[in-house]
């Protein structure tokens, strides 16, 4: 069995050594253990830090992609490496390498698809008592919508099996974290969590300001939701619009029945409005639920194809790595 441990990097020359460095090389129930930098146009060197101090494998960006982008790239170079679990960590020593025995042990054993890092957000003394209180929020919302009980959905320090790996497809530009949540609950994948306790490091380059965070990952949560239940999220606006529009027309009709109804026309056009509109909410619904027929479809396509891959590479066929190997001395550019 091996295990590939990916680190997406942007300018972590500084502190990527101290994270190689507690990664262990050798873990109860692997076979074996590979490291794999992902440099997101880094400029002060982190490739030859990296290459330095012996990671496996390293692929690039010439200018950085952001997190997911970045996420996203290493994914598919430990698919294509042969990785049977995969570990994501940060570059910034942020999570504990010795943690990662604790962390894949459910999926050795077998009783977790996918195995989260909880930082106990509550309790760490580094984070802003303003982080703290939007980072529960959002794992609250996260659980709400994913039907998951993972505590920490914004931690990056995580493990998942070749299956679940195969199975995720992160389309966000912003981050992979909540979406890759989200999408392991709505395709009823095992989550385990462990306990961890995180270091203090520099200041998020992903959260630039917190309203900036809210935006992004209130967009990210409504459109991976509306993606996976996209009929419940417009019966819901749907049944709003045709409510508020029924209870005018009933208004209307009592101030009529009274004798009271002249000078009110208004409610009769907005309550027309509002049913038409709740009405229109609920075709589109319909034909959004279609489109999410097609789309898991193409999901399972998307996933036998990665099997069939599998099966090329180990029928000893041809299939171009975009990866860099410690053996060639050179990073491939993606």
């Amino acid at each position: 069995m091996k295990l590939i441990v990916q680190i997406p990097c942007l300018n972590e020359a500084e502190t990527l050594p101290e994270t190689l460095a507690e990664i262990p090389r050798h873990i109860e129930g692997i076979d074996e253990v590979e490291i794999l930098v992902i440099n997101d146009g880094s400029t002060d060197g982190t490739t030859t830090i990296a290459k330095k101090h012996g990671v496996d494998h390293v692929i690039g960006f010439a200018r950085s992609q952001g997190l997911a982008a970045t996420f996203r790239a290493g994914i598919d170079a430990a698919l294509k490496l042969g990785a049977d679990i995969i570990v994501n960590t940060d570059g910034d020593n942020q999570y504990p390498g010795s943690d990662i025995p604790r962390l894949v042990a459910p999926i050795v054993t077998g009783k977790a698809d996918i195995v989260i890092g909880d930082r106990q957000v509550k309790d760490v003394q580094h984070f802003s008592f303003t982080k703290k209180c939007l980072q529960s929020l959002g794992s609250w919302v996260v659980r709400r919508v994913s039907g998951t009980r993972v505590p920490d959905t914004t931690s990056g320090f995580r493990a998942m099996s070749r299956r679940s790996a195969q199975r995720l497809n992160v389309v966000s530009d912003y981050t992979y974290t909540l979406e890759t949540i989200i999408q392991a609950g709505k395709k009823r994948m095992a989550i385990a969590v462990i306990p961890i306790s995180p270091r203090k490091t520099r200041p998020s380059r992903l959260i630039t300001s917190n309203w900036n965070y809210v935006k992004h990952s209130a967009a990210t949560i409504v459109r991976i939701y509306a993606m996976y239940e996209p009929l419940k999220i417009f019966s819901y606006l749907g049944g709003s619009s045709l409510a508020a529009g029924l209870i005018l027309s009933l208004r209307y009709l009592h101030l009529r029945w009274i004798g009271e109804g002249a000078g009110h026309v208004q409610s009769v056009v907005a309550a027309a409005l509002l049913l038409l509109l709740g009405f229109m909410l609920f075709l589109i619904g319909l034909v959004a639920d279609i489109m999410n027929s097609n789309r898991r479809l193409t999901e399972e396509t998307l996933f036998r194809l990665r099997q069939l891959e599998e099966q090329v590479e180990q029928n000893g066929e041809d299939v171009p790595h975009a990866v860099y190997s410690n053996k060639e001395h050179e990073e491939t550019r993606l």
